[in-house]
């Protein structure tokens, strides 16, 4: 009795097709964050709240006279009051890399023609990489976070969704159009927490989109992002679900 051959037997096939296929990719980890897209130097979650990061520099309060600490102080309490929405501040601490500084002082021996100075320079050099490890510096960066949540968070119905199935164009036109309208708030608020910080004599700066990737990066990623460095923005490749 002859055995049957792979088209006789369909299992053998199903087997044969799976494995020649190999395992399926994992699901990316896009899927588990909060963030939907980073752009116009905004970030919009998923919920369809909108974000803006402002950068601010710190004041060494101690060092001030009693009359310039009162005067921090009262702006400070008059920006708050001035507010009329929620902010976020958030202070990021991470061990000081100076990986940079340190190739430079490389350099600088290598080209040195002083024995003397090549001599210091290397004693210095060495000198600062082991007082960051084993003094563990911490350099600390603080960000104020504006949001805007224009209440598009809500479900949407069955229509919608049938609507923008039958005109896709047209639900993306109204959902750039909504987007540059909600932007517009934002920047109304971003304008605002500005000149409030700037008035204590802090200097500000909007994270712009390359900005954000690279922060949101680092804190996603706080054990790798030293030795495996963000790829340039333009690079990316993004999943779009």
């Amino acid at each position: 009795m002859a055995a049957p051959s792979q088209k006789e037997n369909p299992k053998v096939e199903t087997l044969n097709s799976k494995k020649l296929a190999g395992p399926k990719p994992s699901v990316s980890t896009q899927q588990y964050l909060d963030i939907a897209e980073i752009r116009d130097n905004t970030v919009i979650m998923k919920d369809g709240t909108i974000r803006a990061v402002i950068l601010v520099s710190s004041i060494n309060f101690a060092l001030k006279s009693e009359d310039e600490q009162n005067a921090i102080i009262a702006a400070y309490v008059g920006f708050l009051n001035s507010l009329d929405f929620p902010i976020q501040v958030v202070v990021q601490s991470r061990k000081l890399n100076i990986d940079s500084y340190l190739d430079r002082l490389k350099e600088s021996e290598r080209v040195q023609k002083n024995e003397l100075l090549r001599t210091q320079i290397s004693d210095y050099r060495q000198f600062i990489r082991e007082l960051i490890e084993l003094g563990q510096i911490m350099s600390k960066r603080f960000f104020v976070v504006v949001p805007l949540s224009p209440g598009s968070n809500k479900a949407k119905g069955f229509w919608q969704r049938f609507s923008e199935v039958l005109s896709p164009s047209k639900s993306v036109r109204a959902k750039e159009e909504k987007f540059f309208d909600q932007k517009k708030d934002l920047d109304l608020r971003l304008n605002l927490v500005l000149g409030g910080m700037q008035s204590m004599g802090l200097q500000v700066q909007q994270l712009d989109t390359e900005g954000l990737i690279e922060l949101y990066y680092t804190v996603y990623n706080p054990d790798i992002f030293l030795t495996e460095k963000l790829v340039p923005t333009d690079q990316l490749r993004v999943e779009k679900e």
